[in-house]
């Protein structure tokens, strides 16, 4: 008696490697680089005041070259170069600085939904600029009062932060999470206070703008000082990519490699304060940066920080640009706060993205 031949049962599809779905990090990179440039030019170029692209390439070349404009096109001349540009290329420096902050966080406290505000900082610096807009202090540093008064705050908090999260066995990620969350809920509670009995309007209005984010006080002066920092902070994270690897994988992992996952976490510390110091110092604290960008980065690269270092910040960089354009362009004359676009851009897309890769993001 023979029996029928019964077919073999399916078998599941062989999953794709993650390197075959990865992009190619050079060309991504270099895209990105390309679109950062002709977006700057779009960020000079779009505005309340229309000015053509002709116009405004014209007045950019005779910026750089040194080139003679006639008397009637002074106007548009400065606001190209003293309106426009140093907040075009500031917010290219802020994004690029928060987004490369938020891949040095994630690896530093292991937590996925970690972003450079996790550390309580940019509350700390809260309480420093309203200081300044609602209660005058260090008015005699004139235009620099609430960069130096955010900044400081920042470093106090940074300190505070710190100190209360540290303990003899070291500095762990939850006690580092869980500190600069109370602290955080403290800060915003005096900035609240602080807008609370402010006795005039327009100053809780402008404390309210910055809280928001803004990148409307832009100036020349600004620039340098944030892009140097930056930069610094890049330098020194992409030297230390090997050791982030190590770090993400767990502090037994990272010591049988020989990385101290705690001398390691207290330069990130060090560096993630700095530079989320001096970017909400200029900018307010704009959020949604630092935690998206780094998904989304890894999601096309993969996890290898290297890559993701590389790319992050230029993503960064582009996001905020057009954000901001946005902002100072959709309700013309009027202005959104940079903070209010970001949240309406990155609350759908961090939904998607718990529904996409839920496992990546603590699901199952």
């Amino acid at each position: 008696m023979t029996t029928a031949a019964t077919a073999p049962p399916p078998t599941a599809p062989t999953p794709v490697p993650a390197a075959a779905r990865r992009l190619p990090t050079g060309p991504l990179a270099a895209g990105l680089a390309s679109a950062l440039l002709l977006s700057l030019v779009c960020g000079v170029a779009l505005g309340s005041t229309g000015l053509g692209w002709s116009h405004v390439l014209r007045l950019l070349g005779a910026g750089l070259t040194g080139g003679r404009l006639p008397a009637e096109e002074a106007a548009a001349y400065a606001i190209v170069w003293e309106i426009r540009l140093p907040r075009t290329v500031l917010a290219a420096v802020v994004g690029a600085g928060l987004a490369a902050t938020g891949v040095a966080v994630q690896a530093m406290v292991r937590n996925a939904l970690a972003d450079p505000f996790v550390l309580g900082i940019s509350s700390g610096a809260a309480v420093g600029a309203n200081a300044v807009l609602l209660l005058g202090a260090f008015a005699s540093l004139g235009v620099w009062a609430i960069s130096v008064s955010a900044f400081g705050a920042a470093l106090l908090a940074m300190v505070l932060v710190y100190a209360a999260a540290r303990t003899a066995a070291g500095l762990t990620p939850l006690r580092l999470v869980l500190t600069g969350t109370a602290m955080s809920y403290g800060f915003s509670a005096v900035t609240a206070l602080m807008v609370f009995a402010a006795a005039r309007g327009e100053a809780a209005r402008s404390a309210m703008m910055w809280l928001l984010g803004s990148l409307g006080g832009a100036t020349w002066g600004s620039v340098p000082i944030a892009a140097a920092t930056v930069l610094a902070g890049l330098a020194h994270l992409a030297c230390a990519a090997g050791r982030l690897d190590a770090l993400a994988m767990g502090d037994e992992t990272a010591a049988s490699l020989g990385v101290d996952g705690d001398r390691l976490r207290r330069e990130l510390f060090a560096v993630t304060a700095a530079v989320t110091g001096t970017v909400v110092a200029v900018s307010g604290a704009i959020g949604f940066v630092g935690l998206m960008v780094p998904h989304l980065t890894r999601m096309l690269v993969g996890a290898g920080h290297r890559r993701v270092l590389l790319v992050a910040p230029l993503a960064g960089a582009l996001l905020l640009v057009w954000v901001d354009i946005v902002s100072r362009t959709l309700l013309a004359p009027a202005e959104l706060p940079v903070g209010v676009v970001t949240a309406v851009l990155g609350v759908p897309c961090f939904l998607l993205l718990m529904r996409r890769r839920g496992h990546a993001l603590g699901g199952r």
